[in-house]
């Protein structure tokens, strides 16, 4: 189970021990608050490993100790939980890096662990369950860093599916609403991002679409996050499912407003879902260089 140092991963870590089952809880940190609460709160049976999904020698690492503790039995379920956003603006505005930061993690990293985990999944007919984002399935604005890296991680997802079926795994994708986890809460957090945004961008780019733009953005976000949900036992029992029924899900969606979300982006033209996603999560102003106003600047100069 990957990024249990909070939010879904931990709640999961958790729930699972609860159950009785042994679980192999990662996290990126082995002081961070969430493995202590781990430590505390769970049984001897869950193990706790340090894993950086970008570093290729932590993968590594926890799948030698998997394989040594689980050789005679085989594994019967892998949590692709972790998951990385930092960014909220437009794809025009958000650095090349911050994209190839979102598919190491949210994509190769996962992609890295799972392959390195089905021998043992195999010899179990065990589960894959991978928590996703509809800002995959859409073009949520301002998320394209984050939603291109989702969407290529939900489809390689679904190929496993339909390639390990023989195998007797089934593989399931968690596509949750919008919760209170980790860092996506804290308004700190995101007022930092937002000035190393500012900071790097070209002078070009600022001029055309205005700082007052980036930063209508920022709050419009903390705005939403404020509405996100506390109560994270909608996906932990998806989770849940995925690892235990005995004809899983392909798809869950835990969390409110997605049923139509979904409805409009199947059967509605493009621009009523675009309103939509607009009015429910970010509605960006003009930029600057297309503000009548800045027009009229620009006559008189």
């Amino acid at each position: 189970l990957s990024g249990c140092d909070s939010g879904f991963g931990q709640a999961t870590a958790r729930h699972l021990d609860i159950m009785g089952f042994r679980v192999f809880a990662s996290v990126l940190d082995l002081q961070s608050p969430g493995a202590q609460e781990l430590r505390r709160s769970c049984s001897p049976r869950l193990t706790l490993l340090q894993m950086d999904l970008t570093k290729t020698e932590d993968i590594q690492r926890v799948l030698q100790h998997i394989q040594a503790h689980t050789n005679s039995t085989g594994l019967w379920g892998l949590v692709n939980n972790a998951g990385f956003n930092d960014t909220i603006a437009d794809a025009e505005l958000s650095p090349l890096g911050k994209f190839r930061t979102c598919m190491e993690v949210n994509f190769f990293g996962s992609l890295e662990l799972t392959k390195g985990l089905l021998p043992l999944l195999r010899s179990a007919s065990g589960r894959i369950v991978t928590v996703s984002s509809p800002a995959g399935d859409m073009p949520f604005p301002c998320l394209a860093a984050y939603g291109a890296s989702k969407a290529a991680l939900s489809l390689v997802m679904d190929t496993f599916r339909s390639e390990l079926q023989p195998w007797g795994i089934k593989v399931s994708l968690i596509l949750p609403g919008y919760y209170k986890t980790g860092t996506t809460c804290d308004p700190a957090f995101w007022n930092l991002q937002k000035q190393q945004l500012l900071a790097s961008l070209p002078q070009e780019l600022l001029q055309a679409y205005g700082e007052d733009y980036v930063e209508e953005i920022n709050q419009q976000f903390i705005q939403f996050m404020k509405v996100a949900v506390e109560d994270l036992s909608a996906v932990v029992n998806s989770i849940t499912d995925g690892l235990l029924a005995a004809n899983p899900a392909v798809r869950y969606y835990p969390g409110q407003g997605l049923g139509i979300m979904y409805f409009i982006h199947r059967y509605l033209p493009y621009f009523v879902r675009d309103l939509f996603l607009k009015g429910f999560f970010i509605n960006p102003k003009l930029p600057r260089a297309l503000r009548r106003e800045h027009h009229n600047d620009v006559k008189k100069a």
